[in-house]
């Protein structure tokens, strides 16, 4: 699997995100580097895992979905 990309303004945003949960939940600050480093580290070690669920996730929709099409199937007085 190719490396999970974010754009700069979706970086950004989590790792806004990151410092706010750990100056709120531990009452720590956490540097614009450390959050940076974690995000690495989440997106290398965890994302990969989110990723593969989301696809199965998604898969699972999607055989649902084609399911219900064959609902739509005429019955046998309209087959050629």
């Amino acid at each position: 699997m190719n490396k999970i990309k974010l754009t700069p303004q979706i970086k950004e945003k989590i790792i806004d995100s990151l410092r706010d949960y750990f100056q709120e939940e531990r009452s720590e600050d956490l540097s614009h580097l450390g959050a940076d480093l974690m995000l690495d580290f989440i997106l290398k070690e965890v994302g990969p895992m989110i990723y593969n669920q989301a696809l199965i996730d998604v898969h699972e929709m999607m055989e649902s979905k084609i399911e219900d099409i064959f609902l739509l199937e005429l019955d046998d007085d309209y087959k050629y």
